[in-house]
Protein backbone atom coordinates (compact mmCIF):
# COMPACT_ATOMS: atom_id res chain seq x y z
CA UNK A 1 0.00 0.00 0.00
CA UNK A 2 1.09 3.59 -0.39
CA UNK A 3 1.86 6.06 2.40
CA UNK A 4 -1.30 7.86 3.53
CA UNK A 5 0.76 10.93 4.31
CA UNK A 6 1.87 11.10 0.69
CA UNK A 7 -1.77 10.80 -0.39
CA UNK A 8 -2.73 13.77 1.76
CA UNK A 9 0.22 15.90 0.68
CA UNK A 10 0.12 15.16 -3.05
CA UNK A 11 -3.24 13.64 -4.09
CA UNK A 12 -2.76 14.78 -7.69
CA UNK A 13 0.27 12.49 -8.00
CA UNK A 14 -1.84 9.55 -6.83
CA UNK A 15 -4.66 10.52 -9.21
CA UNK A 16 -2.17 10.68 -12.10
CA UNK A 17 -0.87 7.22 -11.17
CA UNK A 18 -4.37 5.76 -11.10
CA UNK A 19 -5.15 7.39 -14.45
CA UNK A 20 -1.96 5.97 -15.98
CA UNK A 21 -2.91 2.49 -14.74
CA UNK A 22 -6.37 2.83 -16.25
CA UNK A 23 -7.84 2.47 -12.77
CA UNK A 24 -10.62 4.38 -10.97
CA UNK A 25 -9.43 7.91 -10.12
CA UNK A 26 -12.50 8.45 -7.89
CA UNK A 27 -10.95 5.93 -5.48
CA UNK A 28 -8.42 8.62 -4.49
CA UNK A 29 -11.12 11.07 -3.35
CA UNK A 30 -13.06 8.33 -1.57
CA UNK A 31 -9.88 7.39 0.28
CA UNK A 32 -9.12 10.99 1.20
CA UNK A 33 -12.64 11.36 2.60
CA UNK A 34 -12.42 8.12 4.58
CA UNK A 35 -9.00 9.11 5.94
CA UNK A 36 -10.35 12.48 7.07
CA UNK A 37 -13.23 10.76 8.87
CA UNK A 38 -10.78 8.33 10.43
CA UNK A 39 -8.59 11.11 11.79
CA UNK A 40 -11.44 13.36 12.95
CA UNK A 41 -13.24 10.47 14.65
CA UNK A 42 -9.97 9.51 16.33
CA UNK A 43 -9.57 13.04 17.67
CA UNK A 44 -13.20 13.04 18.82
CA UNK A 45 -12.69 9.70 20.62
CA UNK A 46 -9.52 10.96 22.36
CA UNK A 47 -11.28 14.13 23.51
CA UNK A 48 -14.25 12.23 24.91
CA UNK A 49 -12.00 9.70 26.66
CA UNK A 50 -10.02 12.51 28.26
CA UNK A 51 -13.26 14.12 29.43
CA UNK A 52 -14.49 10.76 30.73
CA UNK A 53 -11.30 10.22 32.74
CA UNK A 54 -11.46 13.73 34.20
CA UNK A 55 -15.08 13.22 35.17
CA UNK A 56 -14.22 9.88 36.75
CA UNK A 57 -11.88 11.70 39.15
CA UNK A 58 -14.58 14.18 40.19
CA UNK A 59 -17.36 11.71 40.99
CA UNK A 60 -15.79 10.20 44.16
CA UNK A 61 -15.34 13.72 45.60
CA UNK A 62 -18.93 14.84 44.92
CA UNK A 63 -22.07 14.27 46.98
CA UNK A 64 -25.83 14.72 46.80
CA UNK A 65 -27.31 16.43 43.76
CA UNK A 66 -23.88 17.25 42.36
CA UNK A 67 -22.89 13.59 42.37
CA UNK A 68 -26.20 12.57 40.80
CA UNK A 69 -25.68 15.13 38.03
CA UNK A 70 -22.11 13.94 37.45
CA UNK A 71 -23.24 10.30 37.29
CA UNK A 72 -25.91 11.24 34.74
CA UNK A 73 -23.33 13.06 32.70
CA UNK A 74 -20.96 10.09 33.03
CA UNK A 75 -23.65 7.79 31.63
CA UNK A 76 -24.15 10.00 28.60
CA UNK A 77 -20.41 10.39 28.17
CA UNK A 78 -19.95 6.62 28.25
CA UNK A 79 -22.47 6.26 25.42
CA UNK A 80 -20.74 9.01 23.46
CA UNK A 81 -17.36 7.32 23.91
CA UNK A 82 -18.73 4.00 22.63
CA UNK A 83 -20.28 5.74 19.63
CA UNK A 84 -17.07 7.61 18.88
CA UNK A 85 -15.08 4.38 19.19
CA UNK A 86 -17.45 2.67 16.73
CA UNK A 87 -17.18 5.60 14.32
CA UNK A 88 -13.39 5.50 14.54
CA UNK A 89 -13.27 1.74 13.90
CA UNK A 90 -15.69 2.01 10.96
CA UNK A 91 -13.73 4.85 9.38
CA UNK A 92 -10.45 3.00 9.92
CA UNK A 93 -11.86 -0.17 8.34
CA UNK A 94 -13.14 1.78 5.33
CA UNK A 95 -9.80 3.55 4.95
CA UNK A 96 -7.86 0.29 5.03
CA UNK A 97 -10.24 -1.39 2.56
CA UNK A 98 -9.91 1.49 0.09
CA UNK A 99 -6.15 1.67 0.60
CA UNK A 100 -5.85 -2.05 -0.25
CA UNK A 101 -7.53 -1.36 -3.60
CA UNK A 102 -5.05 1.34 -4.60
CA UNK A 103 -2.12 0.27 -6.78
CA UNK A 104 1.46 1.32 -6.23
CA UNK A 105 2.52 4.73 -7.54
CA UNK A 106 3.71 4.44 -11.13
CA UNK A 107 7.30 5.59 -11.64
CA UNK A 108 7.38 8.86 -13.64
CA UNK A 109 9.59 7.31 -16.36
CA UNK A 110 7.14 4.48 -17.11
CA UNK A 111 5.55 4.79 -20.59
CA UNK A 112 1.84 5.56 -20.31
CA UNK A 113 -0.57 3.21 -22.04
CA UNK A 114 -1.68 -0.39 -22.40
CA UNK A 115 -0.08 -3.71 -23.27
CA UNK A 116 1.22 -2.59 -26.68
CA UNK A 117 2.56 0.78 -25.52
CA UNK A 118 5.82 -0.52 -24.06
CA UNK A 119 9.16 1.01 -25.00
CA UNK A 120 11.95 -1.21 -26.32
CA UNK A 121 15.12 -0.33 -24.39
CA UNK A 122 17.61 -2.67 -26.07
CA UNK A 123 17.95 -5.75 -28.29
CA UNK A 124 20.51 -8.55 -27.91
CA UNK A 125 21.65 -11.42 -30.10
CA UNK A 126 21.00 -12.34 -33.71
CA UNK A 127 17.82 -13.87 -35.06
CA UNK A 128 18.56 -16.96 -37.12
CA UNK A 129 17.68 -16.99 -40.81
CA UNK A 130 16.32 -20.52 -41.13
CA UNK A 131 15.51 -20.04 -44.81
CA UNK A 132 19.19 -19.29 -45.49
CA UNK A 133 20.05 -22.48 -43.59
CA UNK A 134 17.74 -24.43 -45.88
CA UNK A 135 14.95 -25.57 -43.57
CA UNK A 136 11.74 -24.37 -41.96
CA UNK A 137 11.84 -24.25 -38.15
CA UNK A 138 9.60 -26.60 -36.20
CA UNK A 139 7.66 -25.34 -33.20
CA UNK A 140 8.57 -26.41 -29.68
CA UNK A 141 5.79 -28.97 -29.39
CA UNK A 142 6.80 -30.82 -32.56
CA UNK A 143 10.43 -30.71 -31.43
CA UNK A 144 9.43 -31.90 -27.95
CA UNK A 145 7.64 -34.89 -29.47
CA UNK A 146 10.58 -35.70 -31.76
CA UNK A 147 12.93 -35.60 -28.75
CA UNK A 148 10.54 -37.55 -26.50
CA UNK A 149 10.61 -34.49 -24.20
CA UNK A 150 7.03 -33.17 -24.03
CA UNK A 151 3.72 -35.02 -23.73
CA UNK A 152 0.68 -32.74 -23.69
CA UNK A 153 -1.83 -35.38 -24.73
CA UNK A 154 -1.33 -37.42 -21.59
CA UNK A 155 -1.10 -34.20 -19.57
CA UNK A 156 -4.59 -33.32 -20.79
CA UNK A 157 -5.81 -36.88 -20.14
CA UNK A 158 -4.56 -36.83 -16.56
CA UNK A 159 -5.24 -33.21 -15.56
CA UNK A 160 -7.00 -31.31 -18.35
CA UNK A 161 -5.99 -28.63 -20.83
CA UNK A 162 -2.80 -26.61 -20.27
CA UNK A 163 -1.14 -29.43 -18.32
CA UNK A 164 1.77 -31.51 -19.60
CA UNK A 165 4.45 -34.06 -18.83
CA UNK A 166 8.15 -33.40 -19.35
CA UNK A 167 9.67 -36.77 -20.19
CA UNK A 168 13.16 -38.10 -20.83
CA UNK A 169 15.48 -35.27 -21.91
CA UNK A 170 12.62 -32.83 -21.28
CA UNK A 171 12.72 -33.62 -17.56
CA UNK A 172 16.52 -33.53 -17.60
CA UNK A 173 16.45 -30.18 -19.39
CA UNK A 174 14.24 -28.70 -16.65
CA UNK A 175 16.59 -29.95 -13.93
CA UNK A 176 19.57 -28.56 -15.85
CA UNK A 177 17.90 -25.16 -16.18
CA UNK A 178 16.97 -25.01 -12.49
CA UNK A 179 20.45 -26.03 -11.36
CA UNK A 180 22.19 -23.62 -13.74
CA UNK A 181 19.90 -20.75 -12.70
CA UNK A 182 20.44 -21.48 -9.02
CA UNK A 183 24.21 -21.66 -9.60
CA UNK A 184 24.19 -18.22 -11.22
CA UNK A 185 22.03 -16.76 -8.44
CA UNK A 186 24.18 -18.28 -5.72
CA UNK A 187 27.35 -16.93 -7.35
CA UNK A 188 25.70 -13.48 -7.37
CA UNK A 189 25.13 -13.66 -3.61
CA UNK A 190 21.54 -14.88 -3.43
CA UNK A 191 20.53 -17.35 -0.72
CA UNK A 192 18.88 -20.40 -2.34
CA UNK A 193 15.38 -21.10 -1.02
CA UNK A 194 12.85 -23.89 -1.53
CA UNK A 195 9.56 -22.17 -0.71
CA UNK A 196 6.01 -23.29 0.19
CA UNK A 197 3.55 -23.48 -2.68
CA UNK A 198 0.58 -22.92 -0.32
CA UNK A 199 0.25 -19.64 1.59
CA UNK A 200 -2.22 -17.96 3.93
CA UNK A 201 -4.52 -15.15 2.73
CA UNK A 202 -2.46 -12.44 4.45
CA UNK A 203 0.61 -13.52 2.49
CA UNK A 204 -1.20 -13.47 -0.84
CA UNK A 205 -2.99 -10.18 -0.12
CA UNK A 206 0.16 -8.60 1.27
CA UNK A 207 2.03 -9.07 -1.98
CA UNK A 208 -0.85 -7.63 -4.02
CA UNK A 209 -2.15 -10.78 -5.72
CA UNK A 210 -5.75 -10.69 -4.46
CA UNK A 211 -6.71 -7.55 -6.36
CA UNK A 212 -6.60 -7.35 -10.15
CA UNK A 213 -4.77 -10.70 -10.35
CA UNK A 214 -7.23 -12.64 -8.18
CA UNK A 215 -8.95 -14.24 -11.18
CA UNK A 216 -5.76 -16.20 -11.88
CA UNK A 217 -5.29 -17.47 -8.30
CA UNK A 218 -6.24 -20.97 -7.11
CA UNK A 219 -7.93 -20.99 -3.67
CA UNK A 220 -8.40 -24.05 -1.46
CA UNK A 221 -11.57 -22.99 0.31
CA UNK A 222 -11.64 -25.83 2.88
CA UNK A 223 -8.18 -24.84 4.16
CA UNK A 224 -8.31 -21.12 3.29
CA UNK A 225 -4.94 -21.43 1.57
CA UNK A 226 -3.79 -20.18 -1.81
CA UNK A 227 -1.57 -21.86 -4.39
CA UNK A 228 1.16 -19.38 -5.32
CA UNK A 229 1.61 -18.18 -8.89
CA UNK A 230 5.20 -17.30 -8.08
CA UNK A 231 7.58 -17.86 -5.15
CA UNK A 232 7.67 -14.05 -4.88
CA UNK A 233 4.67 -14.44 -2.56
CA UNK A 234 6.43 -16.70 -0.05
CA UNK A 235 9.70 -14.77 -0.31
CA UNK A 236 7.96 -11.43 0.32
CA UNK A 237 6.06 -12.85 3.31
CA UNK A 238 9.18 -14.55 4.70
CA UNK A 239 9.96 -11.48 6.84
CA UNK A 240 6.32 -10.49 7.47
CA UNK A 241 5.80 -8.65 10.80
CA UNK A 242 9.57 -8.29 11.32
CA UNK A 243 11.94 -5.38 11.89
CA UNK A 244 15.26 -5.95 10.12
CA UNK A 245 18.51 -4.22 11.01
CA UNK A 246 19.79 -1.89 8.28
CA UNK A 247 23.22 -3.52 8.27
CA UNK A 248 21.61 -6.79 7.05
CA UNK A 249 20.48 -5.16 3.80
CA UNK A 250 20.43 -5.96 1.01
CA UNK A 251 18.86 -9.36 1.60
CA UNK A 252 18.66 -11.42 -1.58
CA UNK A 253 16.87 -14.75 -1.96
CA UNK A 254 16.54 -17.09 -4.96
CA UNK A 255 13.40 -19.16 -4.57
CA UNK A 256 12.43 -22.32 -6.44
CA UNK A 257 8.84 -23.51 -6.36
CA UNK A 258 6.02 -24.92 -8.43
CA UNK A 259 3.69 -22.14 -9.59
CA UNK A 260 -0.03 -22.31 -10.37
CA UNK A 261 -2.11 -19.94 -12.49
CA UNK A 262 -5.65 -20.23 -13.78
CA UNK A 263 -4.83 -18.10 -16.84
CA UNK A 264 -8.48 -17.03 -16.69
CA UNK A 265 -7.89 -13.98 -18.86
CA UNK A 266 -6.04 -15.87 -21.59
CA UNK A 267 -8.87 -17.94 -23.10
CA UNK A 268 -7.79 -19.08 -26.54
CA UNK A 269 -4.24 -17.70 -26.22
CA UNK A 270 -1.16 -19.92 -26.58
CA UNK A 271 -3.18 -23.12 -26.33
CA UNK A 272 -0.60 -25.16 -28.25
CA UNK A 273 2.28 -26.65 -26.32
CA UNK A 274 3.68 -25.45 -23.00
CA UNK A 275 4.07 -21.71 -23.40
CA UNK A 276 1.03 -20.80 -21.25
CA UNK A 277 0.16 -23.48 -18.70
CA UNK A 278 -1.57 -23.87 -15.35
CA UNK A 279 1.40 -25.38 -13.49
CA UNK A 280 5.11 -24.74 -13.97
CA UNK A 281 8.36 -24.43 -12.04
CA UNK A 282 10.30 -21.22 -11.66
CA UNK A 283 13.45 -19.75 -10.14
CA UNK A 284 12.69 -16.29 -8.75
CA UNK A 285 15.04 -13.62 -7.40
CA UNK A 286 13.80 -11.46 -4.53
CA UNK A 287 15.49 -8.49 -2.84
CA UNK A 288 14.92 -6.48 0.32
CA UNK A 289 16.75 -3.14 0.14
CA UNK A 290 16.70 0.35 1.61
CA UNK A 291 14.07 2.47 -0.21
CA UNK A 292 16.71 4.82 -1.63
CA UNK A 293 18.48 1.85 -3.26
CA UNK A 294 15.48 0.28 -5.02
CA UNK A 295 16.08 1.77 -8.47
CA UNK A 296 19.74 0.69 -8.46
CA UNK A 297 18.71 -2.81 -7.32
CA UNK A 298 16.16 -2.92 -10.12
CA UNK A 299 18.95 -2.41 -12.63
CA UNK A 300 21.02 -5.10 -10.92
CA UNK A 301 18.18 -7.62 -11.17
CA UNK A 302 17.75 -6.76 -14.84
CA UNK A 303 21.48 -7.28 -15.44
CA UNK A 304 21.32 -10.74 -13.81
CA UNK A 305 18.44 -11.61 -16.15
CA UNK A 306 20.47 -10.37 -19.13
CA UNK A 307 23.38 -12.56 -18.06
CA UNK A 308 21.10 -15.58 -17.82
CA UNK A 309 19.50 -15.16 -21.25
CA UNK A 310 22.88 -14.38 -22.83
CA UNK A 311 24.33 -17.56 -21.31
CA UNK A 312 21.48 -19.51 -22.94
CA UNK A 313 22.49 -17.94 -26.27
CA UNK A 314 19.00 -16.62 -26.91
CA UNK A 315 18.14 -13.51 -28.95
CA UNK A 316 16.06 -11.20 -26.77
CA UNK A 317 14.95 -7.64 -26.15
CA UNK A 318 14.32 -5.61 -22.99
CA UNK A 319 11.13 -3.57 -22.74
CA UNK A 320 9.89 -0.94 -20.30
CA UNK A 321 6.35 -2.15 -19.55
CA UNK A 322 3.59 0.43 -19.97
CA UNK A 323 1.62 1.76 -17.01
CA UNK A 324 -1.71 -0.03 -17.56
CA UNK A 325 0.13 -3.36 -17.95
CA UNK A 326 1.82 -3.17 -14.54
CA UNK A 327 0.80 -5.42 -11.67
CA UNK A 328 -0.75 -3.66 -8.68
CA UNK A 329 2.44 -3.86 -6.62
CA UNK A 330 4.90 -2.73 -9.31
CA UNK A 331 6.06 0.85 -9.63
CA UNK A 332 8.10 -0.08 -12.69
CA UNK A 333 8.67 -3.32 -14.58
CA UNK A 334 11.15 -4.47 -17.20
CA UNK A 335 10.48 -7.57 -19.29
CA UNK A 336 13.06 -9.61 -21.18
CA UNK A 337 11.40 -11.15 -24.22
CA UNK A 338 13.06 -13.94 -26.19
CA UNK A 339 12.58 -14.40 -29.92
CA UNK A 340 10.31 -17.36 -30.74
CA UNK A 341 11.02 -18.32 -34.37
CA UNK A 342 7.74 -20.06 -35.25
CA UNK A 343 5.72 -17.18 -33.79
CA UNK A 344 7.88 -14.59 -35.51
CA UNK A 345 7.92 -12.34 -32.46
CA UNK A 346 9.44 -11.73 -29.06
CA UNK A 347 7.67 -13.24 -26.04
CA UNK A 348 8.17 -12.61 -22.32
CA UNK A 349 10.64 -14.94 -20.66
CA UNK A 350 11.67 -12.99 -17.57
CA UNK A 351 10.55 -9.83 -15.81
CA UNK A 352 11.70 -7.71 -12.90
CA UNK A 353 9.59 -5.31 -10.84
CA UNK A 354 10.43 -2.56 -8.37
CA UNK A 355 7.66 -2.67 -5.76
CA UNK A 356 9.19 0.15 -3.66
CA UNK A 357 7.54 0.15 -0.18
CA UNK A 358 4.16 -1.15 -1.41
CA UNK A 359 4.52 -4.77 -0.24
CA UNK A 360 6.49 -4.05 2.93
CA UNK A 361 3.76 -1.70 4.20
CA UNK A 362 1.09 -4.33 3.59
CA UNK A 363 3.19 -7.09 5.18
CA UNK A 364 4.51 -4.92 8.03
CA UNK A 365 8.18 -5.41 7.19
CA UNK A 366 10.40 -2.59 8.42
CA UNK A 367 14.04 -1.71 8.75
CA UNK A 368 15.74 -0.20 11.80
CA UNK A 369 18.31 2.42 10.81
CA UNK A 370 19.70 3.95 13.99
CA UNK A 371 16.72 5.15 16.00
CA UNK A 372 14.45 5.26 12.96
CA UNK A 373 12.15 2.39 11.99
CA UNK A 374 10.63 2.61 8.52
CA UNK A 375 9.32 0.43 5.65
CA UNK A 376 11.88 -0.99 3.23
CA UNK A 377 11.68 -1.70 -0.49
CA UNK A 378 11.08 -5.08 -2.13
CA UNK A 379 11.90 -6.16 -5.68
CA UNK A 380 11.43 -9.36 -7.64
CA UNK A 381 12.92 -10.77 -10.81
CA UNK A 382 12.19 -14.00 -12.67
CA UNK A 383 15.42 -15.78 -13.50
CA UNK A 384 13.98 -18.91 -15.12
CA UNK A 385 10.34 -19.72 -15.84
CA UNK A 386 11.04 -23.26 -16.97
CA UNK A 387 8.45 -24.09 -19.68
CA UNK A 388 8.86 -20.82 -21.58
CA UNK A 389 12.63 -21.15 -21.38
CA UNK A 390 12.40 -24.66 -22.80
CA UNK A 391 10.23 -23.30 -25.63
CA UNK A 392 12.86 -20.68 -26.48
CA UNK A 393 15.78 -23.12 -26.29
CA UNK A 394 14.16 -25.79 -28.44
CA UNK A 395 13.07 -23.39 -31.16
CA UNK A 396 16.20 -21.23 -31.31
CA UNK A 397 18.74 -24.05 -31.08
CA UNK A 398 17.01 -26.62 -33.30
CA UNK A 399 18.77 -28.28 -36.22
CA UNK A 400 17.42 -29.52 -39.52
CA UNK A 401 17.10 -33.15 -38.35
CA UNK A 402 15.00 -32.23 -35.31
CA UNK A 403 17.90 -32.39 -32.86
CA UNK A 404 18.61 -29.43 -30.58
CA UNK A 405 22.01 -27.97 -29.74
CA UNK A 406 22.57 -27.56 -25.98
CA UNK A 407 23.88 -24.16 -24.84
CA UNK A 408 27.30 -24.53 -23.22
CA UNK A 409 26.10 -23.27 -19.83
CA UNK A 410 23.71 -26.24 -19.54
CA UNK A 411 26.07 -29.01 -20.70
CA UNK A 412 27.62 -29.71 -17.27
CA UNK A 413 24.09 -30.26 -15.92
CA UNK A 414 23.17 -32.61 -18.78
CA UNK A 415 26.04 -35.06 -18.42
CA UNK A 416 28.10 -33.23 -21.02
CA UNK A 417 25.48 -33.55 -23.77
CA UNK A 418 26.12 -31.15 -26.63
CA UNK A 419 23.01 -32.13 -28.59
CA UNK A 420 19.57 -33.45 -27.70
CA UNK A 421 18.93 -36.22 -30.21
CA UNK A 422 15.61 -37.43 -31.64
CA UNK A 423 14.33 -40.61 -30.05
CA UNK A 424 13.78 -43.73 -32.10
CA UNK A 425 10.14 -44.32 -32.93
Amino acid sequence: MIDLRLLREDPDRVRASQRARGEDVALVDALLSADERRRSSGVRFDELRAEQKALGKLIPKAAGDEKAELLKKAGQLSADVKAADADRDAADTETQELLQRLGNLVHPDVPVGGEEDFVTLETHGSIRDFAAEGFEPKDHLELGQILGAIDVERGAKVSGSRFYFLTGVGALLELALVNAAMAQATAAGFTPMLTPALVRPQSMAGTGFLGQASQDVYHLADDDLYLVGTSEVALAAYHMDEILDADRLPLRYAGFSPCFRREAGSHGKDTRGIFRVHQFDKVEMFSYVAPEDSQAEHQRLLEWERQWLTSLELPYRVIDVASADLGASASRKFDCEAWIPTQGKYRELTSTSDCTEFQSRRLSIRVRDGKQVKPLATLNGTLCAVPRTIVAILENHQQADGSVRVPEVLRPYLGGREVLEPVAK
